[in-house]
C-alpha cells in the first residue's frame, strides 16, 4: 500500500485559472487514492492556507469534490496561515491549524518532513 501526502500551496488569489486547476488536481488525487483504499493525507500549505475558507462554501466549484475527500484532509498549517492572513477564515471554515514544526520567525507549520521521513511520497499543487 502506498503513503501520499497532497499538499496545496497554490494561492486563489491569483488571476487566472491556475490556482483552481491545481486546487482541483489536488483534490482528484485524494479522492482517487481514498478509492483506490490508499493512504493519503491532504494539507494545505503556503498560499494555499487560502483555500480552506473557499471550498466550504456550497457554491465553490470544487465543493462537492472537497467534501468527497473532507476526511483525508489533516489540515492547514499554521504559520503559513498566519502569514497569509488565512487563520481566522480557516478555522471558521472548520479546519484545524497545524503546528508540530518549530520554524524561527513562524508561529510554528506544518512538518512537511514528518512525510518524508515516514516514507510517504509527496505530491505538490
Amino acid at each position: 500500500m502506498s503513503k501520499t501526502a497532497v499538499v496545496v500551496m497554490s494561492d486563489p488569489e491569483t488571476k487566472g485559472d491556475e490556482a483552481l486547476g491545481r486546487l482541483f488536481n489536488a483534490l482528484i488525487l485524494t479522492q482517487e487514492l481514498k478509492a483506490a483504499d490508499e493512504e493519503v493525507e491532504l494539507v494545505f500549505q503556503g498560499a494555499g492556507t487560502r483555500w480552506p475558507a473557499r471550498i466550504v462554501e456550497p457554491d465553490h466549484p470544487a465543493h462537492g469534490l472537497y467534501l468527497a475527500v473532507q476526511d483525508r484532509v489533516v489540515g492547514v498549517s499554521r504559520g503559513c496561515a498566519m502569514v497569509f492572513g488565512a487563520a481566522e477564515q480557516a478555522e471558521r471554515a472548520g479546519f484545524t491549524l497545524v503546528r508540530n514544526a518549530d520554524i524561527p520567525g513562524t508561529d510554528g507549520v506544518l512538518d512537511l518532513s514528518r512525510y518524508v521521513r515516514e516514507g510517504f511520497g509527496v505530491v505538490t499543487f
